[in-house]
């Protein structure tokens, strides 16, 4: 994934000054040690005990190349100089801190009471208003730090890529798809710069890749990564012109961000206008580590490039569709997998899943759009779709949206992808969440979510949740076990 950044940690201990600044120096020299199971950890030598520390201290990171940074309380800590280390660094910041050593008979002059300081470090954090990242149990051994600085990592990696992103986004949303449409401010908060575009801009673009040299080297990697499934293959030259035209607009746009994700519009003119459709392009450029979100969905653009920055591989974004019809239920779930009907629906999409996380995958067209717009013709205009089932497995299903009074909110459930053949169309895959119906109506629907959610391959729940907090997601909903009550839920349903 090119399109993510990589974390440097460096790590800073803090010492309040009527404690030994040398308990927490080898505190952190202990972590240190440990986490080189893990990976690399730039260890600072300046231990902090007052302002001008701390900001030599950041310095001395900042030359070593790091952008996140992890502050070890190895004792009680001061309150601000630990404090300002989050205020000025330019990126994530993460705070934990030293359990007591075994001491034998005697707890005296070994005795950091970072325990207790963590409390402060975490009130004065709120005085300033910063935002960072606390672990659930922040105090620990040097071998538990240095596992929850591993948990630390795609937490970081996500929060830099948002600071760090812009999303370009071409035309308006589709008519009567007012849901994907939210104010976009607090993006603009998050750091994120976005960069919206007439689909005239994008066409325009497109005939200027006319005849481009590129083409026919994609097409062969196109007709290398379909095989078999390559039914359509006359379409394939101009979705080429077209995953160009995207690359090249990308590289052009990036201006002063460093990543880059779009949101674009892909029908109902679309068709008519260029002569395909755009969904096969948009998986592949996802693929890559460059999400694509359709109907002009800006959120869930983002929301996939968290998704992809957590778990470093290819995500989808997909509609919360349908029902799954009860013979297929009592045929191929029922009695094999511990759910309910209720807990089952198909996650779907035209044909913008990577052929990666597909079962297998052919070149289709959009039956919908070949309906209305070629009725009685063989599919043209409406070629381009990649379709085929979704490969089974663990999955997170979660969205970051904006109200319309600009609170953010969002949600996080992990289930699976359930072996089931979907007897579909499009992008499609039978989706199992615990609870799914409760969670449907007490946060989807009351939460005035869009129908489009976000998927990260894999159980990832943990870190997405923490990196939503660390944005700033004033709710975040999930799917609460049988008996946890939501806010408002009848208690007399039975």
């Amino acid at each position: 994934m090119k399109n993510i950044p990589v974390v440097k940690l460096g790590i800073i201990a803090v010492s309040r000054d009527c404690f030994p600044m040398s308990l927490s120096a080898t505190r952190r020299g202990k972590v240190c040690e440990e986490y080189k199971k893990y990976g690399e950890i730039y260890e600072c030598k300046i231990t902090v005990e007052n302002e001008k520390d701390a900001m030599k201290a950041m310095e001395e990171c900042k030359a070593a190349g790091c952008n996140a940074l992890v502050v070890y309380l190895g004792n009680f800590g001061p309150e601000t100089s630990e404090t300002i280390i989050a205020k000025y660094f330019d990126g994530p910041v993460m705070y934990i801190a030293a359990a007591e050593e075994d001491c034998g008979d005697s707890l005296c002059g070994s005795r950091g009471d970072a325990y207790c300081g963590m409390l402060n470090a975490s009130y004065n954090l709120a005085l300033r208003n910063i935002n960072a990242y606390i672990p659930e149990y922040p105090v620990g051994t040097p071998d538990e730090s240095a596992k929850m600085i591993h948990d630390f990592i795609p937490v970081a990696r996500a929060v830099i890529g948002v600071r760090n992103l812009k999303v370009i986004s071409f035309g308006p949303r589709p008519q009567d798809f007012l849901a994907c449409n939210a104010p976009i401010k607090q993006l603009y908060n998050f750091g994120i710069e976005i960069e919206e575009n007439s689909e005239l801009d994008l066409y325009a673009a497109f005939n200027e890749h006319k005849d481009d040299p590129r083409i026919e080297g994609v097409v062969k990697e196109m007709e290398k990564e379909l095989g078999e499934g390559n039914k359509m293959a006359g379409i394939l030259p101009k979705l080429a012109q077209f995953e160009i035209t995207l690359l090249d607009w990308a590289e052009g746009h990036k201006g002063s961000r460093e990543y880059v994700v779009f949101a674009n519009k892909c029908w109902p003119s679309f068709q008519t206008q260029f002569g395909f459709v755009p969904c096969y392009v948009n998986s592949r450029l996802t693929a890559m580590g460059i999400p694509v979100a359709c109907e002009v969905d800006i959120y869930g653009a983002v929301s996939e490039y968290i998704g992809m920055c957590v778990s470093g591989d290819a995500v989808t974004l997909l509609d919360i569709n349908n029902t799954v019809p009860n013979d297929i239920y009592k045929e191929n779930i029922e009695g094999k997998f511990d759910y309910t009907q209720k807990d089952t629906f198909m996650g779907f999409h035209c044909g913008n899943t990577p052929a990666c996380k597909l079962t297998s995958c052919e070149m289709k067209y959009q039956l919908i759009m070949h309906r209305g717009l070629e009725p009685d013709k063989e599919p043209d205009i409406t070629r381009g779709t990649l379709e085929g089932d979704i490969v089974p497995g663990e999955i997170t299903f979660f969205r970051l949206q904006s109200t319309s009074d600009c609170k953010v909110r969002a949600y996080v459930a992990e289930g699976e992808v359930l072996p089931v053949a979907t007897r579909s169309f499009g992008g499609i895959g039978i989706f199992a969440i615990n609870e799914m119906a409760r969670f449907y109506r007490h946060v989807l629907i009351k939460g005035n979510f869009p129908h489009h959610g976000a998927v990260a391959f894999g159980h990832h729940g943990k870190q997405i949740f923490d990196v939503l907090t660390y944005l700033g997601a004033e709710n975040i909903g999930y799917n609460r076990p049988k008996g946890v009550l939501y806010d408002g839920e009848n208690p007399f349903v039975k």
